[in-house]
């Protein structure tokens, strides 16, 4: 009887049934505590069957569509059939019926094409897919927004059903299957438990090796000293990396749904180091991230509390009255409106303004634009007046869905189904590491914003009792924007940069939110346009007359903004002047984490 049980832990039996009891033990756990939270979950927070109730009603209304579009199917379901039985008599690859995009990276593995029955596996839902896509595309009598609504969902629901996602039939999961003797699933189930662990009973799929990471020591690792704090921020003021610096000061006014460290990743990849090298003195809003002690901060104290005290920290710091600005992404949308409270008071501080990936005009806000109606509206803000926040992981939900073959089903693959554990990443650390959004902030940034675009609505809102216009900015400013952005679609900033009165240029960049500005020169990546005089009303006819460039455009940012930076003085060391240092950078605020990563 020993030497059996000594031969089968020589096989591994009995480390594998432990593992297999200890995953069952916390799995129960689990779904326990998600049994709890789930009592009073809303299972359609999308609203999607009332967007498929109004589309099946008005497909019903055509019938001829559907029957064309059966047909069609069947024929080619036909012919896969035949091309499929080819291919198992002949022992080779049959005829591709459909084949997928190139873009497409589900499909690499070699056995969706060399093997008969996972081609066609493949192709028979390649076809299904066009056929949903079609019936979808062809049905007549919805609004704009039902149909956008419509394809999105249809498109959500047929990246979920993507043979790749299910073992039984992704050949590259079976592989891994007999390669590890069946421990690769073992510990895809252990990689799940955890993220149900972490995520506290919702399922928060690990993009990346959390553990490999830790700010100020290889993430936001720029040298620089905190100068200022308030209740709103911390106001971060970057050490020199040259003996002289240019006279006007860089202040950076990062979104608040996403940490500022996202511009400091690492070295070779830092936009903020990549500054203080070209001789600016560089200062960094470091917003804090609110609980429910926030709840009843609205957009005005992102503006009074926030950008206006760091501009006055920043002359406290360096002297100097006048800044350069940077607003990325919706720290862009908040930059514009402090602009135009500041040029209805006579206040002129900002020498030159810089929009990354900034949204303005909000008319035409790509896929996100399918998240925002009244009543999702009213849903979500009945969450969020219960809480106090919205929590930053539901936002960051929000955006994965935007791309869930990349940013969701990707990693389910790889980490549950292949059982790897996932790859150190220093962007997708930084994109797990999410900030909550203030109750009363966020509804009226959504409402006022999103669902009624009241931005370029002059005098439609007023904030410190003084109505905003936009036209009023003449501040020269420069949009940089990328041409694959699903968060601010170029062509919606490019409607925005129109509502200045004053000189704008603007770059369009190549790859997307993240990747076309974190682009340092180094790389030599993506390349980027340009306008040479006054932007044009269509944005499409300039992109394609515009003359395309090769590499970073951050030198080309850079000879912009020279012409507002003064002269080149003696580098400026953090707290020699009034204001003192409090800790080394990046400081606590941005330390606040919401998720155990």
């Amino acid at each position: 009887m020993s030497n059996q049980s000594s031969f089968q832990d020589t096989l591994g039996f009995a480390s594998v049934s432990q593992g297999i009891n200890s995953s069952l033990k916390k799995a129960e756990e689990l779904m326990q505590e998600f049994g709890k939270q789930s009592e009073h979950v809303d299972l359609d927070p999308l609203k999607m069957g009332d967007v498929y109730k109004e589309l099946f009603s008005k497909m019903a209304q055509n019938p001829q569509n559907i029957v064309q579009a059966n047909i069609d199917y069947w024929k080619q379901g036909f012919e896969l059939y035949q091309n499929t039985l080819q291919g198992f008599m002949t022992g080779t690859a049959a005829n591709a019926t459909i084949a997928e995009e190139k873009t497409d990276r589900r499909f690499r593995h070699e056995g969706w094409t060399e093997e008969p029955v996972f081609n066609m596996i493949k192709q028979s839902y390649l076809l299904m897919s066009q056929y949903a896509r079609r019936l979808v595309q062809e049905t007549e009598g919805l609004d704009e927004k039902t149909a956008a609504r419509a394809e999105f969902f249809t498109q959500l629901s047929l990246d979920a059903m993507s043979p790749t996602n299910f073992m039984n039939t992704n050949p590259a999961v079976l592989e891994k299957v007999v390669e590890t003797k069946g421990m690769s699933l073992l510990h895809g189930l252990k990689n799940m438990l955890d993220d149900l662990e972490r995520g506290k009973g919702k399922l928060q799929i690990s993009m990346t090796d959390y553990d490999a990471f830790e700010l100020g020591k290889n993430v936001a690792t720029t040298e620089g000293k905190v100068v200022y704090e308030n209740r709103m921020f911390q106001l971060l003021q970057y050490s020199p990396l040259t003996e002289t610096v240019h006279q006007t000061p860089l202040l950076i006014v990062p979104p608040w749904i996403n940490k500022f460290y996202i511009l400091d990743l690492q070295e070779k990849n830092s936009m903020i180091r990549w500054l203080a090298a070209q001789g600016h003195t560089v200062f960094v809003i470091s917003w804090i991230n609110p609980d429910a002690e926030y709840a009843n901060v609205g957009f005005e104290e992102y503006i009074n509390e926030g950008v206006l005290q760091a501009m006055d920290a920043v002359e406290q710091a360096t002297g100097e009255k006048q800044i350069n600005a940077i607003g990325y992404c919706i720290g862009g949308t908040l930059l514009a409106t402090t602009m135009a409270y500041m040029a209805a008071q006579n206040d002129n501080r900002i020498n030159s303004a810089t929009f990354f990936t900034s949204m303005l005009d909000f008319s035409s806000p790509g896929e996100l634009g399918l998240f925002i109606n009244e009543e999702l509206l009213t849903s979500l803000e009945e969450k969020m007046d219960r809480e106090g926040y919205l929590d930053g992981s539901e936002m960051a939900g929000t955006f994965n869905l935007l791309r869930a073959n990349d940013l969701i089903w990707s990693f389910y693959v790889n980490n549950y189904l292949l059982g790897n554990d996932p790859r150190p990443f220093d962007l997708l650390y930084w994109n797990s590491d999410s900030t909550r959004m203030p109750a009363k902030m966020h509804k009226w940034y959504l409402r006022n914003l999103y669902l009624e675009n009241n931005l370029v609505k002059p005098g439609k809102i007023v904030l410190n009792d003084t109505p905003i216009d936009l036209t009023t900015i003449k501040t020269p400013s420069i949009f940089v924007s990328t041409v694959d952005d699903h968060i601010a679609p170029w062509k919606s900033t490019w409607m925005g940069a129109q509502q200045f009165t004053g000189p704008v240029k603007f770059i369009l960049g190549g790859s997307g939110h993240i990747a076309g500005v974190i682009n340092p020169p180094e790389a030599n990546k993506y390349g980027y346009r340009i306008t040479a005089n006054k932007l044009p009303k269509d944005a499409q006819a300039w992109a394609d007359k515009a003359a395309q460039n090769e590499g970073s455009w951050w030198p080309e940012w850079d000879k912009w903004v020279a012409k507002f930076t003064g002269e080149e003085i003696p580098a400026r060391i953090p707290g020699d002047q009034k204001l003192d240092v409090i800790e080394d950078a990046p400081g606590r605020y941005v330390k606040t984490k919401i998720v155990n990563i």
